[in-house]
């Protein structure tokens, strides 16, 4: 008790805060974070496809900027990270969820529809919740299976580009979204390794100057090209996470031999 008294006396001369008001802030941003997901779904409700998309993409913003700020107030608590799923699962599980059902899947039933859209919900609160049983021992340099930010960010940026540009008849449109849906889930439940986003410090770009320079290269594309740069993205990010365990996979059975 004594040690961990001294530890946040320690951190609140270092940061010049109290403890409790130094948690505040991550969670206002987790806040902001579940917020964005509501204003999602309400705007996906009324047909407003490109306000629902981008709203979700500031959701990640909220999402990566919580978890930052967390660390370096040094604030991380269990109540953040529980916080932080139920928010993510709003944002990047119902809305992405019910923004495909309205933007082309209620078009082919509304059984079949919402068998499919629901298939993200309950992709990411699995995914979440193993997250979640094995935060403790988790590693910081990648993600077994996909994350939740990245699938909602995929679904997210292929309707705004589709919006956009349609050059899919209806029915391409409904089976693109059928087959992206299923794909999405299924990711985010396997143990396909994906990488964590690094975080955005010196000693980050000095160890790892070619991931981040190509992160800035992304980030670039995204704001000249947008929803389509943004969808290419996030699909060679799903890419690379699969084929470098199936490479893996692939080399463990030579070995055994």
């Amino acid at each position: 008790m004594r040690n961990d008294k001294k530890k946040d006396n320690f951190r609140e001369r270092r940061t010049g805060l109290p403890f409790v008001f130094r948690s505040f802030i991550p969670s206002v941003l987790t806040v902001m974070n579940m917020v964005c997901g509501y204003v999602a779904i309400v705007m996906s409700g009324s047909d407003r496809f490109v306000v629902a998309g981008w709203v979700i993409v500031l959701a990640a913003l909220f999402d990566v900027a919580d978890g930052f700020v967390a660390r370096m107030t040094d604030t991380a608590s269990r109540f953040g990270i529980e916080l932080d799923s139920l928010s993510d699962l709003v944002s990047f599980g119902v809305a992405p969820a019910y923004l495909v059902y309205k933007f082309g899947l209620e078009d082919i039933g509304a059984v079949k529809g919402v068998i499919l859209s629901s298939m993200l919900v309950v992709g990411s609160g699995l995914r979440l919740a193993r997250f979640n049983a094995g935060v403790p021992g988790y590693r910081k340099d990648f993600f077994s299976g996909l994350p939740t930010p990245a699938q909602a960010l995929t679904v997210a940026s292929f309707v705004l580009w589709m919006d956009a540009e349609s050059f899919l008849d209806r029915y391409q449109l409904q089976n693109a979204l059928s087959l992206l849906t299923v794909v999405l889930a299924f990711l985010m439940v396997s143990r396909v390794n994906y990488d964590a986003f690094p975080e955005p410090t010196l000693e980050t770009v000095r160890e790892k100057p070619l991931q981040m320079f190509f992160y800035l290269t992304v980030f670039f594309c995204v704001l000249i090209y947008q929803a389509k740069a943004l969808f290419l993205a996030m699909l060679l990010y799903i890419l690379l996470g699969v084929l470098r365990s199936l490479s893996l996979f692939f080399r463990q059975i030579v070995l055994q031999r």
